[in-house]
């Protein structure tokens, strides 16, 4: 990794990155009056339209364009080429004007005529075609499948709400822990498909969709043929860098849904059920000619990773992408206070219905890169953003029967089995009642009418309960004063009922086995929910030990497995007797314990026997646990029942491996504190190089700090680390402490 000018920035987005927000108010949106509202890019055009869909320029097909000769098709191959690449940097500069900019300087058969001379030159002379050529975007062969890839960093979700107390509680906790005064930068939550697309030297090279935030799909070719994406970056304001790797929603618009839909009505086929669906099969087409036919557009919000350009706040970021000839959000933009962050979520939602696109709300976020890298993120989310929601669209139907599931932990959770209806295009069928509380909060009962939401536009809730005069209603509804799976009697605890047979309930042990199996757990491939519900039914499995215990021949006479399918499931479940501490840890179900907190309790404990000899004390002093989620993982581990279960599964276990440290242990033992910024690192990338070679690096100063790393404009936490006596380093003093620990 390069040091220098030209070194690495990697814009983290904690698990999601993003980086590319703030463009000034529109000069179209007039009723827009924060009081602090910072410009940014006060040069250019905001980004997309609020009202309206951007123009949609078909490209001429070869069988439109003719087969005309190119003219001075007998001219030197040196000047052809020369021709060409005029002719492609016209065609290029027009439609970012007019698919980006939307102020065309040419008519559209002006265009039209530039295209077809450029495809008939470029059909003379077929060696000089270049993949970034306007005619490439018309679609490629069709593919027999989509390849997988991995993003340049994980792709994953914003925490939300719809409170605006959670808003303002969201920027107390960014206040407490930053040096300065917050800046936030603010836009639309686009409701479409969102993809990472990846620039070389200024060249686009591959798109691939969101998938599990990971690892998604390959669809390069699709995407080429939406007009708005540049296939080459721009260089009149700024020059390309070496890497450039863009968070982007892919949309369409609800006027060319319509028309789609209507479309495909008229052919017989099904017609899409939203235009998000839309969007997402329209990237997944295989024969991308197909894509090529569908109205999409593509707008940029983050920069996820860029090499050969420093970048230090969100607001410098989109400059630079617009610059490079991305279509941005509309309407992003700098405030400093909650106030104008309420003001500016309501002004969307009064405009939402008149929008030519979906969105379920607004996203807020700090601008400036090192405060993000010093608040960091859980495994789910960012800890400096939060998605500030719009009350979801309501729809009415009644409730057939109200059903009580158990889930892993042992909560009863009361569920209303509705009458199916069609909520923001999605078929509904049953919503959670959360608790008995709620259901008598908000007095619903079996038959009842009732306003169903998708909360987030998502999770099915129901809102409240519709009267209906005349109409006898059904009886108050009860939670069971026994587990409906296993007949224990229920315990209560607040406004929430558990059974607390917590070992011998055969729906806890079909939701806990699923969940030791899963991907974040210990990964034994084959063993889903259907195949958790079937060896407990038949009573293959009665605890989680038992799971080791299984043969090929066990499984192989239940429904659905034949010789080979036994064979696979049996070898999987013995591959995984070996298998990485931290997943074990989640798959054990611990209270609290996500995937975030077993990777830093692996880490710091480094084997099960510590973790079980930990005390409170102990457990809460590791970074990111704290006192309330260090109690219970304390009652967890010294519950007996849990002790004998869990000392039942380590007898089969041949190894829990403790975490990889990637790039040594020169730095281990050793907690870092920064303040300021630095010049040859961004912050990102020396909290890596720190944790890659076991050192760790936290937010505030204490008595086990190691070094506290002083850049430019330091804060508080330099007074702090004075006041304690911890070590002071320069940036210049850091390197030397990375050399001499062999990190560099």
């Amino acid at each position: 990794m390069s040091l220098g000018a030209r070194g690495w920035t990697l814009l983290i987005y904690g698990p999601e990155s993003a980086l590319a927000r703030a463009v000034r108010v529109s000069p179209y949106s007039p009723r827009y009056k924060f009081r602090t509202t910072f410009g940014v890019c006060p040069e250019r055009a905001n980004g997309a339209s609020l009202t309206t869909k951007p123009p949609h320029r078909s490209n001429p097909t070869a069988a439109e364009a003719g087969s005309r000769p190119a003219a001075g098709a007998d001219a030197d191959a040196g000047d052809v080429a020369e021709r060409l690449e005029r002719m492609r940097g016209e065609l290029r500069r027009h439609s970012y004007l007019y698919y980006v900019e939307s102020r065309p300087e040419i008519e559209d058969r002006e265009y039209d005529r530039i295209f077809e001379e450029l495809q008939a030159l470029e059909a003379a002379y077929p060696a000089l075609i270049t993949v970034d050529s306007p005619t490439q975007r018309v679609g490629a062969e069709p593919q027999s499948a989509f390849p997988n890839a991995e993003h340049t960093v994980p792709m994953l979700s914003l925490d939300s709400t719809q409170d605006p107390a959670e808003v303002r509680r969201f920027d107390e906790r960014v206040r407490k822990a930053l040096e300065d005064e917050p800046r936030y930068i603010l836009e639309p939550k686009l409701d479409g498909a969102s993809i990472e697309l990846v620039y070389e030297d200024g060249l686009f090279v591959r798109a691939v969709t969101r998938g599990n935030g990971r690892v998604g799909e390959l669809v390069t070719e699709n995407l080429r043929t939406i007009p708005s994406l540049p296939l080459r970056l721009r260089e009149a304001e700024r020059p390309p860098p070496e890497l450039l790797a863009v968070r982007g929603e892919v949309l369409m618009y609800l006027s060319g849904f319509e028309a789609l839909n209507e479309r495909m009505v008229e052919q017989g086929s099904e017609p899409y059920v939203n235009p998000r669906n839309s969007a997402s099969g329209s990237l997944r087409q295989l024969d991308s000619r197909l894509t090529a036919e569908r109205p999409l557009d593509v707008l940029a919000y983050d920069i996820l990773m860029v090499h050969g350009a420093q970048l230090t706040s969100d607001s410098e970021a989109v400059c630079a992408l617009r610059g490079w000839g991305f279509r941005t959000p509309e309407r992003v933009t700098l405030v400093s206070t909650v106030e104008e962050i309420l003001e500016y979520r309501e002004t969307y939602a009064a405009d939402r219905d008149d929008l030519d696109y979906e969105i379920d709300g607004v996203v807020i976020k700090l601008d400036h890169l090192d405060a993000r890298a010093d608040l960091g993120a859980t495994s789910h989310h960012p800890r400096w953003a939060l998605a500030y929601k719009f009350e979801p669209r309501k729809e009415i139907t009644r409730i057939e029967k109200i059903a009580v599931s158990v889930g892993r932990t042992g909560k009863l959770t009361p569920v209303a089995l509705l009458r199916p209806v069609e909520v923001g295009g999605v078929t509904v069928a049953r919503a959670s009642l959360h608790n008995r509380e709620e259901v008598a909060r908000k007095d619903i009962r079996e038959g009842d009418l009732v306003r169903v939401q998708r909360a987030g536009d998502v999770i099915p809730q129901v809102v409240e309960r519709v009267p209906e005069d005349g109409r006898k209603r059904g009886a108050a509804f009860q939670m069971p004063a026994q587990c409906p799976a296993c007949d224990t009697p229920v315990q209560v605890d607040g406004p929430f009922t558990y059974c607390p047979n917590r070992f011998g309930c055969m729906a806890q042990l079909k939701k806990g086995l699923t969940h030791f199996g899963s991907r974040a757990g210990v990964d034994i491939e084959g063993l889903g929910e259907e195949t958790a519900t079937l060896l407990v039914d038949r009573g293959l499995v009665k605890e989680l030990a038992d799971l080791f215990m299984l043969t090929a021949a066990d499984l192989e006479p239940l429904d659905g497995f034949a010789e080979k399918s036994a064979a696979n499931l049996a070898q999987a479940i013995a591959e995984k007797k070996t298998v990485g501490l931290a997943r074990f840890l989640y798959g054990l179900g611990i209270p609290e314990v996500g995937t975030t907190v077993a990777a830093t309790l692996a880490a710091e404990f480094l084997s099960f026997d510590n973790l079980q000899e930990a005390t409170v004390e102990r457990l809460a002093a590791v970074d990111r646990i704290g006192p309330i989620v260090s109690e219970g993982i304390r009652a967890f581990l010294d519950d007996e029942q849990n002790r004998e279960r869990i000392a039942a599964v380590l007898g089969h276990m041949d190894a829990l491996l403790p975490p990889e440290q990637a790039g040594g242990t020169g730095l281990a033992g050793m907690n870092f504190v920064f303040t300021g910024g630095l010049e040859r690192f961004s912050r990102s990338d020396a909290k890596r190089l720190i944790e890659d070679n076991g050192g760790r690096v936290v937010g505030s100063v204490s008595s086990e700090t190691a070094y506290v790393v002083v850049g430019e404009d330091p804060g508080s936490k330099l007074r702090r680390g004075r006041d304690l006596g911890v070590e002071i380093l320069s940036e210049d003093g850091f390197v030397r402490v990375l050399e001499n620990a062999g990190v560099l």
